[in-house]
């Protein structure tokens, strides 16, 4: 099965995809995020197609030293098969050829599967804690509120949660509250 960049005709497909394996969330659209991908220089959307149906994905991009991986899917029925692995090994040699030092992806936390899959890959945990901010107009509010603090005791309990999870607890130690 080949594996080549995702052609306007399948961007649809590519979406069902991503959303019957969970991994759009409302706050993004996933369509503009292929769309972005596949219009910029240093990102693409690999994608593996069989009889017309798109059955895995991969979007990757960089920033000139790390590289990233997002939207790595497979159909459901053809997981466990060694086509997730496939294109994780594209979408890295997509990146080598550009002289892309380093790739890496975000997994949450709560998705054992998930790392289960990577860690064989050679991916590891590089204990870092992710932030981020939007920076579209439809936050703008949300901004507001969480300077006003009505949103830090979650921060703090959901990070707490995360150092304490039986995977870091052998890689954090508590820090005094």
């Amino acid at each position: 099965m080949q594996i080549t960049e995702l052609s306007e005709k399948y961007l649809h497909q590519a979406v069902d995809l991503w959303e019957t394996t969970g991994l759009t969330r409302p706050w993004n659209d996933p369509l503009a995020d292929a769309r972005r991908a596949l219009r910029e220089p240093n990102s693409t959307v690999l994608a593996m197609i069989e009889n017309n149906q798109v059955v895995g994905t991969a979007m990757t991009g960089h920033d000139g030293h790390r590289g990233w991986l997002y939207y790595v899917a497979v159909d459901p029925r053809r997981q466990g098969n060694g086509l997730g692995r496939s294109l994780v090994d594209a979408a890295s040699r997509w990146l080598r050829e550009r002289a892309v030092p380093k790739v890496q992806l975000m997994v949450r936390s709560e998705n054992a599967s998930v790392i289960d899959f990577y860690e064989p890959l050679g991916f590891e945990d590089q204990q870092v804690v992710v932030l981020g901010r939007r920076l579209d107009q439809s936050e703008a509010r949300a901004g507001k509120e969480r300077r006003r603090g009505r949103h830090c005791p979650r921060l703090r309990e959901f990070i707490f949660e995360l150092l304490t999870a039986p995977r870091c607890r052998t890689r954090f130690q508590r820090l005094p509250t």
